[in-house]
């Protein structure tokens, strides 16, 4: 029977390899860094405002609630909640008409909202976890309880990168909480596919270096010839072995690594830009400094040839998390992201880079328009908002929409899968055909859902 049956392992094996070799490659990827069709978008520097920023005092507008505030809300809440609210909480910001388009932005936005008419406000985005940890990894990995290649990751899989002296993917002060290395991890995806962290949420931007970017010790003659000499080592090795996506992955690694000790320090030094460039992104400014340095290391790091750059606000305390005292949270926070965020929309346009640099800015989950402990607002991941600018999408609209309070998502709604599927149709993939075989089936970033938002795009 064993003898009989083992014939049958045998002819899945080569059913796997022929399947393989039809779709164009190895195991380790099907697309050998192309797109699927033309892209709108080359890169993307996705803007992260962790702890999850209140929409109905951002982007999304409702005048209904600032008429009803202290009522009841007059539908049911959410049967699962993360904390128990009261009664409905009016914004503390005035909304005004911005640009031409006429979008209404809170007043917390007076210089992103000049660039209104570059903006896509994607107001009916909505999520599956009320709670930091699982609502971060289902924002970038698409999964909110497994351990899944970060979205980055799968861009990385998928359109490799334009320069072999930096990482395709990088993230600026990224935060160690809430998913962690998860959130730009590769998982099952090869090993170079990982993001490349610089600096970490708790220390200064200022301290954000790489680890070892120099040796001190040994000149680079020398280290050349141990890189020879260990490569020769893995790759007989990997003769043996036959095939290590791993050990692959580590030869990669290595030899990136030798290159990024010239490249990376060169990218970091900030020394040649104008006053007139550090003032745009609030560099000379207390308050602005700190995330203005990370926009500013992301421009550098994207006019390079990185293709996912990744920038976290999260001074590793509050947050965006106001469950209290949300007047001062917030507007403490978008003191401090408000002004280079708008700074590197003007520069990447200027550059002529915004026209195929896809900008995504948003937090893992909105707010509840009702109010807990009187003044702030609970974790909302039903309805929130997302916005895109650049790379074809259509400027000074908003696409979708919440309820009249600003709690669920009721009109064109986006889930996290539908927002992946539209990010990646901007990068020229289908996300239905980037995939990767792994424990027996193919998975991808979507999993088995998304729909493409087309309507968003010029």
């Amino acid at each position: 029977m064993l003898k009989s049956h083992a014939l049958g392992f045998g002819y899945l094996a080569l059913a796997s390899l022929l399947a393989d070799e039809a779709r164009g490659g190895s195991s380790r990827g099907v697309l050998s860094g192309k797109p699927h069709f033309m892209p709108r978008a080359k890169r993307v520097v996705f803007l992260f405002m962790k702890g999850g920023p209140s929409h109905v005092d951002t982007f999304d507008y409702k005048p209904r609630l600032q008429r009803d505030h202290g009522k009841d809300l007059p539908f049911a809440k959410p049967r699962v909640q993360f904390s128990k609210t009261e009664k409905l909480l009016k914004s503390p910001w005035p909304f005004h008409p911005a640009g031409a388009s006429g979008v209404p932005v809170s007043e917390l936005f007076p210089h992103v909202a000049r660039h209104a008419d570059d903006i896509c406000f994607l107001n009916s985005v909505h999520g599956t976890n009320s709670a930091h940890g699982g609502a971060c990894l289902k924002l970038h990995t698409g999964s909110d309880n497994f351990v899944r290649p970060s979205l980055g990751s799968w861009v990385t899989y998928g359109l490799g990168t334009e320069n072999r002296d930096l990482p395709a993917f990088i993230t600026i002060c990224p935060t160690l909480a809430h998913g962690g290395v998860n959130n730009w991890g590769s998982s099952f995806l090869p090993a170079h596919c990982q993001g490349t962290p610089l600096g970490v949420a708790s220390q200064p931007a200022t301290a954000a270096k790489l680890r070892y970017a120099s040796n001190p010790v040994f000149s680079k003659g020398l280290q050349r010839r141990q890189l020879d000499l260990l490569e020769n080592m893995n790759r007989e090795h990997l003769g043996d072995l036959g095939s290590s996506p791993l050990l692959e992955g580590r030869i990669t690694s290595y030899e990136l690594a030798f290159r990024m000790q010239q490249a990376v320090p060169e990218a970091q030094d900030l020394s040649g830009e104008t006053a007139l460039t550090r003032k745009l992104y609030g560099l000379d400014e207390k308050i602005t400094s700190d995330f203005g340095r990370q926009c500013l290391l992301a421009r550098r790091f994207l006019e390079r040839g990185v293709r996912f750059v990744q920038v976290t606000h999260s001074d590793g305390k509050v947050q965006w998390d106001q469950h209290a005292d949300l007047l001062k949270g917030h507007n403490k926070n978008a003191k401090e992201v408000d002004l280079p965020i708008a700074g590197l929309l003007t520069d990447l346009k200027t550059r002529g880079l915004l026209d195929d640099t896809l900008v995504i800015w948003g937090g893992e989950f909105g707010r509840t328009p009702t109010a807990q402990s009187k003044n702030g607002r609970d974790h909302n991941p039903e309805g929130f908002t997302v916005w895109m600018a650049g790379a074809g999408v259509r400027g000074g609209m908003r696409y979708g929409a919440t309820d009249e309070y600003g709690y669920y998502a009721t009109e064109n709604k986006l889930s996290v899968h539908d927002l992946h599927a539209t990010i990646l149709h901007l990068l020229g993939m289908d996300h239905e055909r980037l995939t990767y075989r792994h424990a027996g089936r193919n998975f991808r970033l979507t999993d088995v859902e998304g729909e493409v938002a087309r309507a968003i795009f010029s």
